[in-house]
């Protein structure tokens, strides 16, 4: 039977997803596992693979819709399954086939055999997303095929606007994700009078100015360049700003002796062959440190504290665009080899712009090593909804007391920033002495 491909649900606070772009074609042969598609999450940007083998049809999202989460945006046929054949052709919207010099299909009236046996008119859920969004009556949208599509009803509105300005009558009805409406209502912004740069004009929630500016910029005496931002970053920014605004931070710093840890790592890629980094080293010293303090894997949802059943912990990796956050998970299971083949597969395809949906689900705990970059110290951004993040400084050679003498180390700034409505500041130092100890003494993890 076919398949259907759904708007995932990638984060519990997720309601929508963006399809950025199809990676296969209507009528393409797909393999399971295959990627088909890029997803646009409150996280990331990630492909989403073909759930089954077959024929991609009834693709319902084009680049640029945002779906709410649990829509199918596609199905996959199987091969001589009924629908595996040709699809009927798509009707190209009047400004589109203008541009393209195409001539379009002339439309039909739907007729009653075109009707479901509820007796509402046949279209996509897309399709009655943007008729409701435009205050469109679908049954009097025409189409050649019998389903309404998205296409269908952009055209409708496209000569709704037209008919209005031939009459000499204000009547634009603009094209706009439902959060860029959203955004502009609650700016009190007049959505019509806004530059779309999404896909056939729509706004998008780049295209809304904050509050008190003009959609248009005004020339001043002082010449300011934008820059753009591209989507993982802006991503970045709505999070940390969430973060930032809405939970609690306090922190907690201490400086650990890292001469052990040193010792330990030339020993572990002697031992094992492989390309072990501190970053690996961290991570399973900091699995070791949750196991001893699990209130520290936990979030704060819904007034209540959520305790992780499994120890997934993020790494926070730098890219052109921005900032991601892939996901070793039950890292406290894995030895160092398999540690280290982990976080070099996810951080790679982290760079490469090619994360999987279950690369960046359910991580409990973050750490951001900015030491290879010569910092200190910092102050990190919780990763919500998680309760605590590490920040780690270089590795540097400082003056320590040594058995009560003046004495050179190397040693490493840590930083735990801490949601205070998850975490007291008492769990969170016990913690981060825990996780001390165990970088002081790496043996103890093995005892």
């Amino acid at each position: 039977m076919p398949t259907n491909i759904i708007m995932p649900a990638l984060e519990l606070a997720q309601e929508t997803g963006k399809v950025l772009r199809w990676l296969k074609s209507p009528g393409d042969t797909v393999q399971k596992g295959e990627p088909i598609v890029e997803i646009e999450t409150d996280k990331v940007t990630v492909e989403i693979e073909a759930p089954a083998a077959g024929v991609l049809r009834d693709v319902s999202a084009q680049a640029g819709d945002v779906v709410p989460v649990g829509r199918t945006i596609a199905t996959v046929f199987a091969a001589g399954e009924a629908g595996a054949g040709a699809s009927p052709p798509a009707v190209m919207p009047a400004a589109s086939a203008a541009a393209t010099g195409a001539v379009p299909t002339p439309p039909v009236v739907i007729n009653a055999a075109a009707r479901e046996s509820t007796g509402t008119v046949k279209a996509s859920p897309l399709a009655r997303k943007i008729a409701e969004q435009h205050g469109v009556d679908l049954a009097r949208v025409k189409t050649a095929s019998g389903r309404i599509e998205k296409a269908d009803v952009l055209a409708y509105v496209e000569s709704r606007h037209g008919a209005s300005a031939g009459n000499g009558t204000e009547a634009r009805l603009v094209a706009a994700s439902p959060k860029a409406r959203r955004l502009a209502a609650e700016r009190g912004l007049d959505i019509s009078a806004l530059h779309g740069s999404g896909p056939g004009g729509a706004v998008l929630v780049a295209d809304v100015p904050t509050a008190g500016r003009p959609a248009a910029a005004t020339p001043s005496a002082t010449r300011v360049e934008a820059v753009g931002v591209g989507t993982v970053w802006r991503i970045m920014a709505e999070r940390m700003t969430t973060s930032w605004t809405t939970a609690p931070h306090f922190y907690l710093v201490r400086e650990v002796n890292v001469s052990r840890l040193v010792s330990w790592l030339d020993k572990a890629r002697k031992q094992t062959g492989a390309h072990i980094t501190y970053s690996d080293l961290l991570v399973k010293l900091v699995a070791a440190a949750l196991v001893q303090h699990p209130r520290v894997n936990a979030s704060w949802k819904d007034g209540t504290i959520a305790q992780n059943a499994d120890i997934n912990i993020g790494l926070a990796v730098a890219i052109d665009d921005g900032l991601v956050v892939p996901v070793i998970h039950r890292a406290d299971t894995l030895r160092l080899a398999e540690l280290a083949a982990r976080r070099e597969d996810v951080v790679s395809r982290a760079q490469a712009g090619k994360l999987r949906p279950a690369d960046i689900q359910g991580g409990g705990f973050t750490i951001s090593n900015l030491g290879m970059y010569g910092v200190d110290a910092f102050n990190a951004i919780v990763n919500p909804p998680q309760a605590a993040i590490l920040a780690v400084g270089r590795i540097a050679d400082r003056v320590v007391a040594l058995n009560g003498q003046p004495a050179v180390q190397p040693t490493m700034m840590l930083t735990l920033s801490c949601d205070h409505r998850a975490l007291d500041g008492a769990r969170g130092a016990q913690f981060l002495g825990a996780l001390a100890e165990l970088i002081e003494e790496p043996l103890a993890l093995i005892v």
